[in-house]
C-alpha cells in the first residue's frame, strides 16, 4: 500500500470486493475509446483478473492498483478509481500508464494528480523504470493537463489515430523520463 497522510490518497492492490466497481467501470461505453475497449467484460473474466493480480509484474507485464481516498478518517476510505502500468518492458525499463477516476463527481478535485504523484514515485524508485508513457486523444484536455502537470511532455502526435462514432481523433504520445536514473548504456 502506498499512502500519504497529508492527502489521504492511498494506492492499494486489488481485492475481491472490488469486482462490482471494476465491472461498472470496465463496462462503461463512455470511456471505452480511452482504453481501446470495444466489448463488455464479464464478471467471470474480471474475477480471474483479480485472482491473478498477485502475479509478478515481470510475468504479466502489467499492474493495476486501486485509488482510495479517506474522507477525513481511514475507516471511511472509499475507492474512486484505478491506476495502471501496462506494456511493461523490463529490457527497456519502460511502461505505459493510465488512470481512471470512475465517478464524475470525484473528478477535478486533485485526486488523480495526487495518485499519479505517488504512482510515479513507486514506478521510478521501487520498480526503477527509466520512462513512462501514455497516449491521450487530442480532445481529452483534462488528461493532457494532468499528465503535463506531472511532468510528462508531448513527444508526438498521431493523426486520425482513434476511430470514434462519426470521426477520427488525433492522439498524443507523452513521455516522462526518470531524471534520477543514472543507468549508462
Amino acid at each position: 500500500m502506498v499512502k500519504s497522510s497529508e492527502t489521504q490518497v492511498i494506492l492499494r492492490a486489488l481485492e475481491p470486493q472490488d469486482i462490482d466497481m471494476l465491472y461498472a467501470w470496465e463496462n462503461d461505453p463512455e470511456i471505452w475509446h480511452v482504453s481501446n475497449t470495444f466489448t463488455p467484460f464479464s464478471k467471470y473474466i474480471l474475477e480471474k483478473y483479480i485472482e491473478n493480480s498477485h502475479l509478478d509484474i515481470y510475468q504479466v507485464k502489467q499492474l493495476r492498483l486501486m485509488i482510495d481516498i479517506a474522507d477525513g478518517k481511514p475507516e471511511r476510505m472509499r475507492s474512486i478509481g484505478t491506476i495502471d502500468l501496462f506494456d511493461f518492458d523490463p529490457y527497456h525499463n519502460r511502461a505505459g500508464v493510465g488512470i481512471l477516476i470512475g465517478d464524475k463527481s470525484d473528478r477535478k478535485k486533485g485526486y488523480a494528480s495526487m495518485a499519479m504523484t505517488r504512482f510515479l514515485d513507486y514506478s521510478f524508485r521501487t520498480l526503477q523504470l527509466h520512462q513512462l508513457y501514455c497516449n491521450i486523444t487530442a480532445g481529452n484536455a483534462d488528461s493532457l493537463r494532468l499528465f503535463k502537470k506531472c511532468g510528462f511532455i508531448v513527444t508526438g502526435r498521431k493523426i486520425d489515430w482513434v476511430k470514434t462514432p462519426g470521426k477520427y481523433l488525433d492522439e498524443y504520445l507523452l513521455q516522462l523520463i526518470n531524471s534520477n536514473d543514472k543507468t549508462e548504456v
